[in-house]
């Protein structure tokens, strides 16, 4: 479960007897927005992920099934936010609760499960969710959430109460305008997380602190940490400083920080071949180990008669059957549950995040492979010269010749290896200027037009015209001139398997798919020797 807390609130106390009594009304979260929760977490809730039918959520204090004191009798998904109006039981607790909420004191506080969501890099983003419950909180996590009326009907000793407007940090929108949220089936479950903004202990007094020292071990480590915080949070700029204490002198009172997220030391979530040819759905759902591509062998043929009532051009046509066996990429890790409770960042999140990374880069070299091997030799050859571009342009324009020949296409694109997207930039004229110029350069830098060039992305680099991807996965000197819809790649993700193992007090997770690679026709794919 995930628990939001949420600050701000703006009150309106019970008024005449056609007001509402003893409801509170606000708004529980705002779409769209990052909030990181208790183990690093980074979450966002999107619009739509919250239900405004089905079963009501309650009303809690402090997130504890233990305290209800009401429950949630109306629920709005906006554009920006999810908005809601809930009723305050007439019980003592609840009398407090609506006296706290219209002193400001308490804020609101959704709890859910999330059932649907995915990764955007490192942030949990929660497309559909069950909402179970709503709670009053004192402090905020989650800026966005909002009480914006409070309606009180409490017995007191005056006669009425008096009503308190503030202004709303927030636009809200009209309760009345209810639109139902389609059940999203789920996916992924997830386990419970609460995101709570972290507690801030008072300075202890006198006699507590004697207390506890009294006690020692960890009750007085607490006591005394809590002391040097509230003494940390109150001194001023200028501090005489206390004798001579070193940091070497307090060792364990030092707290070891972490930063996180993890720092990324490979973009694995880019994959520039499969980017370039598609990722198609496995045919027929997927249910068979092949299938079958069909391609043709010979067409048919139309000729010119050679005299009247001669026999008529007739070839009978070929459609070869070509079985595509599929792949499984698949990765796992094992966690122990102290790794998933006590790490911040969370271990188990950045692990996950990393393992389907992990299959990016798996998936993408299975295309990148499927390539080089079923690319058909051009017989062109680039003898490779940094001032002489002939050889090069040679080369691509005779790879582009046998596609035109044999097929009557066009190629579109170069695969390469990165030491030969490296050779292609460096590709100077006899002045010392560069080939493929960089794109929106003036001058000299801008004379030659085969093409654009750019060091810091592939999408504004085409060598003659030609799209260039060049990947890591290629080996090294791989120079391969194709028309993309020559080069199929079929993908079916599986996703995340999870099972726990109470003998080791672990959880072993896996991550697999089914991809399945295939050339049309060689003929479209035509490598280029290096010399």
């Amino acid at each position: 479960m995930i628990n939001f807390i949420a600050q701000d609130l703006s009150v309106d106390a019970a008024g005449p007897d056609n007001m509402p009594r003893r409801t509170i009304t606000g708004v529980a979260v705002p779409y769209g927005v990052d909030a990181q929760v208790s183990d690093g977490t980074t979450v966002r809730i999107m619009a739509g992920a919250l239900p405004v039918d089905g079963t009501k959520p309650r009303l809690f204090q402090y997130h504890d099934s233990t305290q209800p004191v009401g429950i949630v009798t109306e629920r709005v998904s906006t554009e920006n936010a999810m908005l809601f109006t809930a009723k305050v039981s007439a019980t003592r607790a609840g009398d407090e609760a609506l006296i706290l909420a219209a002193d400001g004191v308490f804020s609101v506080s959704i709890g859910i499960n999330p059932t649907k969501w995915h990764d955007d890099k490192g942030v949990m983003v929660i497309e559909a969710a069950d909402w179970k419950e709503l709670s009053l909180v004192p402090i905020p996590a989650f800026e966005g959430s909002i009480i914006t009326q409070v309606a009180a009907s409490i017995p007191q000793d005056d006669p009425e109460i008096s009503t308190i407007e503030t202004e709303p940090t927030q636009e809200t929108e009209t309760m009345s305008e209810v639109t139902p949220v389609e059940a999203v089936e789920a996916t992924i479950p997830t386990a419970p997380l609460y995101a709570q903004a972290k507690r801030t202990f008072a300075m202890p007094s006198a006699a507590e602190y004697l207390a506890a020292y009294h006690a020692g071990g960890e009750v007085f480590r607490k006591v005394n940490d809590a002391f040097i915080i509230a003494q940390g949070e109150k001194q001023t700029a200028l501090q005489a400083a206390a004798g001579d204490t070193t940091t070497s002198n307090t060792p364990g009172l030092l707290p070891v920080p972490v930063l996180g997220p993890v720092f990324e030391s490979l973009n694995q979530y880019m994959r520039p071949v499969v980017q370039a040819v598609g990722a198609r759905s496995m045919p027929d759902g997927g249910n068979q180990k092949t299938f079958i591509r069909p391609t043709w062998t010979t067409h048919t043929s139309v000729a010119a008669q050679s005299s009247e009532l001669a026999a008529v051009s007739a070839t009978t046509p070929v459609i070869a059957s070509n079985v595509i066996s599929k792949t499984t990429l698949s990765g796992q890790v094992t966690l122990s549950v102290q790794d998933v409770d006590f790490t911040s960042p969370a271990a188990m999140q950045i692990i996950l995040t990393d393992l389907i990374g992990q299959y990016m880069q798996a998936s993408d070299n299975v295309a990148a492979d499927a390539i080089t091997a079923g690319a058909g030799a051009s017989g062109a050859t680039w003898t490779v010269s940094q001032t002489d571009p002939s050889s090069l342009i040679t080369a691509l324009y005779g790879a582009a010749v046998n596609i035109m020949n044999a097929t009557n296409f066009m190629p579109d694109t170069v695969f390469v290896s990165p030491n030969v997207w490296e050779l292609l930039g460096r590709q100077l004229d006899v002045d010392k200027r560069p080939v493929f110029g960089y794109v929106g350069a003036a001058g000299l830098m801008g004379v030659n037009g085969l093409g654009g060039a750019n060091i810091t992305q592939m999408s504004t680099f085409n060598p003659l015209g030609l799209r260039l991807v060049a990947d890591r996965n290629f080996a090294s000197n791989t120079l391969v001139v194709a028309r993309s819809q020559a080069i199929e790649f079929y993908e079916q993700v599986r996703g995340l398997m999870s099972v726990e193992t109470p003998n080791t007090l672990g959880r072993l997770m896996s991550y697999y798919s089914y991809v399945a690679s295939f050339i049309g026709d060689a003929n479209q794919v035509q490598s280029i020797a290096l010399a």
